[in-house]
């Protein structure tokens, strides 16, 4: 199997033209790229200490990286629950 370098379909090994994208195959093509939809433990505690960011790496990534935005989104909700509580709460 190969895949287009124009938008990553696996396409038949015959295929002149991508089915999904109509880009004319000239012999290049992309290798299987990895998912890079991993949850991220930097990015997780970078929003869990500044929830604001949290908060908008959240809304960047929801669609296209969504295990990576629900991570990003649970510690930026963790981190503004406990900024909220020590602010209004703690003498």
């Amino acid at each position: 199997m190969k895949y287009c370098a124009n938008c990553g379909n696996q396409l038949e090994d015959e295929a002149a033209f991508c089915p999904q994208c109509g880009t004319r195959q000239d012999g290049k093509f992309a290798a299987k790229t990895a998912n890079n939809d991993a949850p991220s433990v930097g990015y997780a505690i970078l929003s869990f200490l500044i929830p604001l960011v949290g908060l908008i790496l959240f809304l960047n990534w929801k669609n296209n990286f969504p295990r990576r935005a629900k991570s990003c989104g649970i510690a930026a909700l963790i981190g503004f629950i406990i900024n909220f509580v020590v602010f209004f709460y703690l003498p």
